[in-house]
């Protein structure tokens, strides 16, 4: 065997020794994609249940809503109902009983100027005062 022969040799056997060190770090990076496929394919299992739960929450809550929105249509309705109401028996009951009022309140003014002319002429007379009361009251003021 010439040198040549042994260099080769122990290249040869460099080569091997440095694949052996590497296909450890293959074999595990090998393992570790196994792992993420079955994570991936793990997730994917879950995420289509989820997926379709979410589904059918929305459809709940589609349909909450369209009850919601019946309800309320419902309640416009009736308060529409009360505003028509509360117009009719404004305009029926409102102005007979504005017109009550307005009379009573002229019956009241009308009596009231009356007595109060009565009163007018019934007027009390007072007497003068006498000379002491008359120099009484000159002295105050």
């Amino acid at each position: 065997m010439g040198v040549g022969d042994i260099a080769g040799l122990i290249a040869a056997i460099a080569f091997a020794i440095l694949v052996g060190f590497l296909i450890y770090p293959l074999i595990r990076l090998g393992k570790l994609f196994d792992q993420i496929a079955l994570t991936v394919k793990e997730s994917g299992d879950h995420a289509i249940p989820a997926i379709d739960e979410g589904v059918t929450t929305v459809k709940q809550v589609n349909k909450s809503l369209a009850d919601v929105n019946r309800i309320s249509d419902s309640a416009s309705t009736t308060m529409g109902n009360i505003t028509a109401l509360t117009d009719l028996y404004g305009s029926f009951l409102g102005k007979p009983v504005i017109k009550a009022a307005s009379t009573v309140y002229a019956l009241k003014s009308t009596a009231q100027q009356f007595f109060s002319k009565k009163s007018a002429h019934k007027q009390v007379v007072q007497p003068k005062p006498s000379g002491a009361e008359a120099q009484a009251k000159a002295s105050t003021k």
